[in-house]
């Protein structure tokens, strides 16, 4: 199947949704940072430093994100490689590395399961935050998200040229 699109064309449904599950990945993570301040604040997690540092990054990685999904649903190219590179790749092994890690040192599935903390509130949050991520990814390479960020390159660049 053919796709092409015209110049001033709406980012196919793919795009879109992909577009929105990145921000529902960013809605989780916040989720899980109001968790973790929640807990810093009963005692249960690090020094309010470390708590306001974690936030503090956080925040940052989340207002970079946003701004590459706004720009991927533009057809940036860039902006589709950085998120896969930096949200997907990155971002998705910042999720799984603890349960990983103790999968790898001989522990048991359970004892992942604990270090996830799974069958809280958190580890429920950070499910779906991991699954909109996957979601997010497949959708933002569909060949017609592919053929719509090559026509508006192709539309840029005959802007530029002119």
């Amino acid at each position: 199947m053919s796709w092409s699109f015209p110049a001033a064309a709406r980012p196919p449904g793919q795009l879109r949704a992909a577009f929105w599950l990145w921000l529902f990945a960013v809605a989780a993570g916040l989720f899980e940072t109001t968790l973790v301040v929640v807990d810093a604040t009963a005692g249960e997690v690090g020094s309010a430093a470390e708590v306001a540092v974690g936030v503090t990054v956080r925040l940052l990685a989340f207002t970079g994100l946003v701004y590459l999904a706004a720009r991927l649903r533009q057809g940036r190219n860039w902006a589709r490689i950085a998120l896969a590179v930096l949200y997907g790749g990155f971002g998705t092994l910042s999720l799984v590395i603890g349960p990983v890690t103790s999968l790898t040192e001989g522990g048991s599935l359970a004892d992942a399961m604990a270090a996830a903390d799974l069958g809280s509130l958190f580890a429920a949050s950070r499910l779906v935050h991991l699954l909109a991520i996957i979601a997010a990814l497949v959708l933002m390479f569909h060949p017609a998200a592919n053929a719509y960020v090559r026509a508006t390159r192709r539309t840029r660049a005959k802007r530029n040229h002119a």
